[in-house]
């Protein structure tokens, strides 16, 4: 049951300031967890609200040739080689592929913009600098976007892509059974880069989800080959995705003119375990611990399928 005023209390509930929240003050997590069922209530409430006015986010807003392959897999997973045929490797562990349908790229922006304006409290992504248009996406972080159908979505996109596409291209199997994940907007005045960085996951999958009349200048992504020592430069396009290894060194340069909106979600294995040679300079958000028990030898089915195991409540930030 939801609590037919939860909305109404949600958006009138004072948020922790910006400087609380950079400085890790306890009661910015007490505010949110303390307020938690409320803002999940609230977002239920949201969504019923506006049912007859938003699109519901499904697998539909994907490219169509990655939704066939995936769904093609899922059913014989002896065809897994077409999804990889779709994603182009740039540098060892780095690959790229048209993930979201472009054409339908506004529907899913015009949730996110309405789920902006709701005025339901949400959490910036402070973990990475302080992102000021940023949302946490996943269950496990506080103030997190918890509208029913964005969850069903999400949790669509890291069971029935993400986790496949990583085993496949980087082998990440055993260290995938945790998800993570937030929104992030590049601007010129604020939150314009991010510095040199390796991610504190076994794979990241950074999709860009800017409209194609939304051009930006800047904001390059450079991504370095710790064994060659070769730096390959991307620029993000609409719907476009880069999934990599966490350890993979990379960095935004600064945006120059308009923004750019990406969603960033993560692999990592329970308690934050991570493959060897993942270590992040975020601090001790993961460990490289070889404890997990991976088999020799990873089968095609066993690429295709989901952790039996519930989610733990480690989260990087």
């Amino acid at each position: 049951m939801i609590h037919n005023n939860a909305l109404a209390q949600a958006r009138s509930l004072t948020l922790p300031t910006r400087e609380a929240s950079l400085r890790r003050e306890p009661s910015v997590s007490q505010f949110w967890n303390s307020n938690r069922k409320l803002l999940e209530d609230a977002w239920a409430e949201w969504e019923i609200e506006n049912k007859d006015k938003l699109p519901i986010p499904d697998e539909t807003l994907l490219d169509p040739k990655l939704r066939k392959a995936i769904n093609d897999a899922w059913e014989n997973p002896d065809k897994e080689n077409a999804v990889a045929d779709l994603w182009e490797e740039i540098i060892p562990g780095v690959y790229v592929a048209q993930f979201f349908d472009v054409e339908r790229l506004a529907e899913f922006r015009s949730y996110l913009e309405a789920v902006v304006d709701s005025q339901v409290p949400k959490r910036a992504p402070y973990g990475i600098q302080l992102n000021r248009y940023g949302i946490m996406l996943d269950s496990r972080s506080e103030g997190h976007l918890a509208a029913p159908n964005f969850q069903a979505f999400y949790n669509a996109i890291m069971d029935r892509y993400m986790r496949p596409i990583a085993r496949l291209l980087l082998d990440t199997y055993g260290y995938d059974t945790q998800t993570f994940g937030f929104s992030i907007q590049y601007n010129p005045d604020k939150d314009k880069d991010l510095r040199a960085h390796t991610d504190a996951s076994a794979a990241t999958l950074n999709i860009n989800i800017n409209l194609p009349d939304e051009e930006f200048t800047g904001s390059q992504v450079d991504f370095y080959d710790k064994a060659s020592g070769k730096t390959v430069q991307t620029v993000f396009e609409p719907g476009k995705a880069i999934i990599h290894r966490g350890s993979v060194p990379h960095v935004t340069h600064p945006i120059e003119s308009g923004q750019r909106s990406n969603l960033v979600v993560w692999l990592y294995g329970d308690r934050m375990q991570i493959p060897n040679g993942g270590a992040n300079n975020y601090g001790n958000f993961g460990s490289t611990s070889s404890a997990v028990d991976i088999p020799e030898t990873i089968t095609a089915r066993q690429r295709w399928s989901v952790p039996k195991e519930p989610k733990d409540t480690s989260a990087p930030f």
